[in-house]
């Protein structure tokens, strides 16, 4: 079993590294868990490519992502600390395999959440929130063809993850109603999609308190000071070299990226 988990671990490493689309694997996952125990030896080899884990995102919270990716729950990837950029980045096409964005409302909690407190709702995540971000997230089709690999492949590899781009952080005090913020995406200035935090599963405490009970069911938890990509306002807008990209969250702000 062992060596099942880290062989399949070993092959995502190496086509991340190179920006390699990945082929389906010679012994996949068998499960979703199983998929989840490749992801957690998958974090171990990439810490010295990518720095540590310093959060996680959330796929599939809405409709529109479940629909497009045939999923009808939410999943779980690592988000690391060398793929978090500042609004205003600018970052090379060339280092993904097929770069795509998401328009996300990131959260920073202010305090852990720990396996031994589960249960957790939607009110007892929010009150551990710090701060609240306007967010790209950076997804890659680094795939051979995604739609024949598997829901375990997908998850033992962080589910498409490859980091995000961050607004200037909004204090949970200032915050509007979170279901009623509008997500705007732009590329090059055209709208390409929109949203509600009503469409991230009702509201993104609810996809926080779904994180925190699928880790505390792992014997895991969030962390004070760690960040969460909550799922995305819109369907994913794959990007191709020049495109900016702009996103609007009514009451959080505004972050922007290009890629060149």
């Amino acid at each position: 079993m062992v060596d099942r988990i880290l062989a399949g671990a070993k092959a995502i490493a190496l086509a991340r590294r190179n920006h390699a689309p990945l082929a389906p694997l010679e012994v996949p996952p068998r499960d979703e868990a199983e998929g989840y125990k490749i992801q957690r030896a998958l974090h171990d080899l990439l810490l010295p490519h990518a720095g540590p884990l310093v959060g996680y995102k959330i796929a599939c919270t809405s409709q529109v992502m479940q629909d497009y990716m045939q999923m009808d729950h939410p999943c779980v990837g690592g988000v690391f600390e060398k793929v978090v950029h500042d609004s205003g980045a600018k970052l090379a096409a060339s280092d993904y395999v097929r770069v795509g964005v998401e328009c996300e409302i990131a959260v920073r909690l202010k305090r852990d959440l720990a396996p031994g407190e589960a249960p957790f709702t939607a009110e007892w995540v929010g009150e551990a929130v710090d701060a609240y971000a306007p967010a790209i997230e950076i997804v890659d089709d680094r795939y051979v063809k995604w739609e024949t690999m598997g829901a375990p492949t997908l998850i033992a590899d962080d589910f498409f993850a490859a980091g995000c781009v961050l607004g200037e952080a909004v204090p949970r005090s200032s915050v509007p109603d979170l279901k009623a913020v509008a997500g705007r995406a732009l590329i090059n200035g055209e709208e390409a999609g929109k949203g509600t935090g009503a469409d991230v599963l009702g509201h993104p405490h609810n996809a926080l308190a779904w994180l925190a009970n699928h880790l505390a069911a792992e014997g895991k938890g969030l962390h004070a000071g760690q960040l969460v990509l909550t799922g995305s306002l819109v369907k994913t807008l794959w990007l191709k070299a020049g495109d900016k990209v702009r996103m609007e969250l009514d009451g959080l702000g505004v972050v922007e990226a290009k890629f060149t």
